[in-house]
């Protein structure tokens, strides 16, 4: 039998609805219970219709910056969700706190990176991976480099920059060089998926290439999941309905959805062909095919250029996203009169 394929999940603002931009907003999130908590639209749906799809042969990893303190709590919503999940990593807050390491209360880096790599330490060799993200922090970053380092694409020099830039502490600086170390060489990282929480324009992605793919929605998600062949035609009609039918999306929505998936490149015509064709079998009404097969069939949106392979510069890029971070934040102040 094939390895299992392995699902990492970010889970707020990628699986959760989840406001942390102000003290209040992190106050009233910590005290929520179980069924107060709210999905990102399509988010659950999608988790249980991979499963499905794989017949049970994935692992489901979630990997979140939330305190270990949340976990029965999180861990019960999944419940409630339907969601079985294979692990939980969380983010030790209150220990960061009582050793006086205030800046790992935020830093994303010298957090998420030793713990994807400790986590692959136990995954089988040959076992794929598809990442989920967002914009609201550097999931991005952190995955695209994850995914370089396994590879050996990005050097112990350029990563020992990385880790100055983001301004890791020692022991987990030193988690990250050893875990790797220890890793064989491996390209497993298949496809990254970024959910625009905060609207990012999705040529601010450009830069990690073609793998990664920024989404606004999760029906976009599952587009670029049936052209990785990780989803068939049903589960996409499925997860089209169920974001009409419960969320409020309308059919135009999902085809403008369709429409931008096609525009950058992110879909194939070819998968979009196929997509028709297999709905046609499913009984999905005759007119949304046939809405949905117009973009396919006229080529109504220009082809982009392909997006290149090229090795990002991470320490610059960290720089970069650094730099960004701190205007949003004074922005975010500004609007609110704190300044």
């Amino acid at each position: 039998m094939s390895a299992p394929h392995i699902y990492r999940w970010d889970l707020d603002k990628t699986y959760l609805q989840t406001d942390f931009d102000s003290f209040g907003a992190l106050l009233r999130t910590a005290f929520q219970k179980p069924a107060d908590k709210t999905n990102v639209p399509g988010s659950a749906e999608l988790l249980r219709e991979l499963r499905v799809a794989s017949a049970g042969h994935v692992l489901i990893y979630f990997v979140s910056g939330s305190p270990r303190q949340m976990r029965n709590v999180l861990a019960e919503k999944l419940r409630l969700d339907g969601i079985h999940f294979d692990g939980f990593i969380l983010k030790d807050n209150l220990g960061n706190l009582l050793k006086g390491r205030f800046r790992a209360l935020r830093e994303q880096v010298g957090y998420k990176l030793p713990a994807l790599l400790e986590a692959r330490a136990e995954a089988p060799v040959e076992a794929e991976e598809t990442l989920f993200g967002d914009d609201a922090e550097r999931d991005a970053f952190v995955y695209s480099l994850y995914a370089d380092l396994l590879a050996r694409r990005v050097g112990r020099d350029v990563l020992a920059q990385v880790l100055d830039v983001a301004g890791v502490y020692p022991d987990s600086r030193a988690l990250v060089m050893d875990t790797l170390l220890a890793l064989p060489r491996q390209d497993p990282v298949r496809r990254i998926l970024i959910h625009l929480d905060r609207k990012s324009p999705p040529v601010h992605f450009d830069v990690y290439g073609p793998r990664l793919v920024p989404v606004h929605n999760y029906f976009q998600a599952a587009l670029v999941l049936y052209e990785d062949g990780r989803l068939q035609a049903e589960a996409v009609g499925r997860l089209g309905s169920v974001l009409i039918e419960r969320y409020q999306f309308t059919l135009p929505m999902l085809l403008r959805s369709f429409q931008d998936v096609l525009r950058r490149g992110a879909m194939s015509y070819e998968a979009a062909g196929r997509l028709g064709e297999q709905a046609r079998g499913l009984g999905i009404r005759g007119d949304v095919i046939d809405l949905f097969a117009r973009e396919a069939d006229e080529r109504n949106v220009s082809l982009p250029p392909a997006r290149p392979s090229e090795l990002p510069d991470y320490p610059a890029l960290l720089r970069r996203e650094l730099e960004r971070h701190r205007i949003e934040k004074l922005r975010r102040k500004q609007r609110r009169g704190w300044l």
